[in-house]
């Protein structure tokens, strides 16, 4: 009987106490270390493996999908027992599969989509995180000029969180009320390519734009220094739980950050990563459903995570989840933040 791992991860994805077997070597490849967030799924992924005796291998792609393919098979050669996969383009990373299915390792398409039967997908609920960034941002401007930050456009959550983001505002595009009059992909999801995107935005509308939602927190704080530039502050979302965009929440310039808490994340990838090296089927992991939302329609066990959304109205969520320090989100915030009063 094995010991469980990370009682929190394994609640939120229903996960048994499952076990992480001695013994393993799981290798992990990196799109990039670029957003806050990664290396705490990192720490997470590592403490869950590590604690059971197995061995942590990774590698950092540094957003190159050549460099990737490179890392995996360096992965492979190091004795990885299964691979979890954070790629850096959808449409470069198939050989990296074929690579692994070579060799009998199993893969986990870790937070991004790999559009590939073989492999496990576990996230959360993209789609869903969109939504919540509509839905946030249109509570607090119902109308006008909206603007639309998108991550990279290799990237599939880009369109899951553009496919959510328009289940809420479609109806009021389409009749008029919201009007879009900037949409822009951003290479590499990078804050500076955020930021040149929304001061282009702004000059071709003469800086008449009401709302912003942005893909992620890193581009949000991209476009609220394009805004701030300006003199303006306007409704902005974006997701991951950034430490700084908390602190955003908390000072007024950013509406929403829909914190995933990678910590969860992490430590399932390490559990379902060691039940595949184990032998167990994809279809026969914990808590998988079958799914073929992906861009070509192919099947494939998956497991998707519940986001929460953080407002002014909720800051203590993360505080007292031990995300992040009170005087660190609490410094400069506006009054009625709750949990910094």
């Amino acid at each position: 009987m094995h010991k469980s791992i990370l009682a929190a991860a394994i609640a939120v994805v229903g996960f048994s106490s499952a076990a992480l077997a001695e013994g393993l070597t799981i290798g992990v490849s990196w799109s990039n270390f670029q957003e806050e967030r990664w290396k705490t799924d990192e720490a997470a992924m590592k403490a869950a493996i590590e604690a059971e005796g197995n061995t942590y291998i990774s590698a950092d792609a540094q957003n190159s999908a050549a460099k990737q393919m490179t890392d995996v098979e360096a992965l492979i050669a190091q004795g990885a027992d299964a691979l979890i996969i954070l790629s850096v383009d959808k449409d470069a990373i198939g050989p990296a599969v074929d690579a692994a299915a070579a060799e009998g390792i199993p893969v986990v398409g870790y937070d991004r989509l790999i559009e590939d039967a073989r492999a496990f997908y576990l996230t959360f609920d993209n789609k869903g995180v969109g939504r919540i960034i509509a839905e946030s941002v249109v509570a607090a401007q119902p109308s006008g000029n909206f603007a639309i930050i998108k991550g990279d456009k290799g990237d599939p959550n880009a369109a899951f969180l553009l496919e959510g983001m328009m289940e809420v505002i479609g109806d009021a595009v389409n009749s008029g009320t919201i009007k879009i009059v900037g949409e822009s992909f951003t290479d590499g999801w990078k804050p500076d390519n955020a930021q040149k995107n929304m001061e282009q935005i702004l000059t071709a509308n003469n800086n008449a734009v009401d709302a912003v939602l942005a893909e992620n927190d890193g581009m949000a704080g991209g476009v609220i220094a394009a805004l701030a530039a300006q003199g303006m502050v306007i409704p902005v979302g974006g997701q991951d739980g950034d430490h700084a965009a908390l602190n955003r929440v908390a000072r007024g310039t950013q509406t929403v950050s829909v914190w995933k808490d990678s910590r969860q994340l992490g430590a399932a990838a390490a559990s379902i990563a060691v039940d595949l090296a184990e032998g167990i089927a994809l279809a026969d992991v914990e808590g998988a459903v079958q799914w073929n939302g992906g861009a070509n329609g192919v099947m494939m066990s998956a497991i998707f995570l519940a986001p929460t959304p953080i407002s002014k109205d909720n800051i203590n969520v993360v505080i007292d989840a031990g995300h992040i320090a009170k005087d660190k989100v609490c410094e400069g915030a506006m009054a009625g933040v709750a949990g910094c009063e």
